[in-house]
């Protein structure tokens, strides 16, 4: 490459117009996931605190969201539920429940925007009284109990037209567990994305908030989530989930592990995708609040980070707004 000053970058920094022309990496609505809470608490929506500007919201208004997702192109939403805790025990039966709140929510948007995706968490935290993602015994969270819960669940929201199962709960072999079940439904058509490189983080936090297991959690989740230390081990992950049948993987949370998106992507080339979680939203949100950032431009800078890492989309609490963004 030639030195200065015959070469100078900033040429074509100078204008819009050419900024735009060189630019690498795009950001579009076609990236984006609605990440969404719904709730049988509620008669209308309710603010989760600690995630200002999401709210919980009842069926009826979570199909008015996807409404909404629908006129601004946003492919998919991904549900993600609060249940009342006398539902809740240390099995997690509401998971299976064919007329609980999930297969009610997921019935009520395919009814109201059947253009939008619907994705479902398949991992039994919401239901339990514990806040674990699996059948907990003697204080372990067992892993082949928990895989054949997690296959009725899956087939409950098949059955209720979720288009996309997301198993989050990190246990060995859900993949192809679930795979096989919904094959032998007939729900050959119903996609599978792997939660595949999902970490012990503290990002969380508000999202147990969310959902209503944060006091619940006993104990912490290193048994079955990964440890942040580690990057080859995702690799594993992801590859065994591959092998396993699913069709997308995620890494989760987002932007501490842009590292762990780049790798993932450049190794295998399957669909992959980064779950901006609650504890970076909500990162930015307050230091928005305090006057501390651009909260919009920090926002819009974190997606296309992703984006630039390799992800092919995002899951992010973001979504309405920055698609209307993209849309303006």
């Amino acid at each position: 490459m030639a030195s200065f000053p015959t070469t100078r970058l900033r040429r074509t920094r100078a204008h819009d117009w050419s900024r735009r022309l060189v630019r690498e990496t795009r950001l579009s609505v076609d990236d984006l996931v609605w990440t969404m809470i719904v709730s049988d608490r509620v008669d209308a929506s309710e603010p989760v605190e600690s995630m200002p500007g999401v709210e919980r919201l009842s069926v009826h208004m979570a199909a008015t969201a996807a409404e909404e997702a629908e006129r601004l192109g946003i492919p998919a939403i991904a549900l993600f539920p609060n249940i009342d805790p006398a539902k809740k025990d240390a099995a997690g039966s509401e998971a299976v429940n064919a007329d609980g709140l999930v297969p009610d929510a997921i019935k009520a948007i395919k009814d109201a925007a059947p253009g939008v995706g619907v994705i479902c968490d398949v991992a039994l935290d919401p239901f339990t009284t514990h806040g674990h993602d699996g059948v907990v015994e003697d204080g372990r969270v067992l892993n082949d109990a928990t895989v054949e819960r997690l296959c009725e669940q899956a087939l409950v929201q098949a059955r209720a037209g979720c288009d996309v199962i997301a198993p989050s709960d990190m246990m060995d072999g859900r993949v192809g567990a679930i795979r096989d079940a919904l094959d032998a439904e007939g729900f050959e058509d119903v996609m599978i994305l792997s939660y595949a490189a999902k970490y012990a983080s503290a990002f969380y936090g508000p999202y147990r908030d969310a959902i209503g297991s944060a006091k619940a959690l006993a104990g912490d989740k290193k048994t079955y989530q990964m440890d942040p230390a580690n990057t080859d081990e995702a690799l594993r992950e992801v590859e065994l989930d591959i092998e396993e049948g699913a069709d997308m993987v995620m890494v989760k949370p987002g932007l501490p592990y842009l590292d762990i998106v780049a790798r993932v992507k450049e190794t295998f080339g399957l669909p992959t995708y980064a779950f901006q979680v609650s504890g970076e939203y909500a990162m930015i949100e307050a230091a928005a609040a305090n006057g501390w950032i651009d909260g919009e431009r920090a926002m819009m800078e974190s997606l296309l980070a992703f984006k630039r890492a390799g992800a092919d989309g995002v899951l992010t609490y973001f979504a309405p707004r920055a698609a209307q963004l993209l849309h303006d």
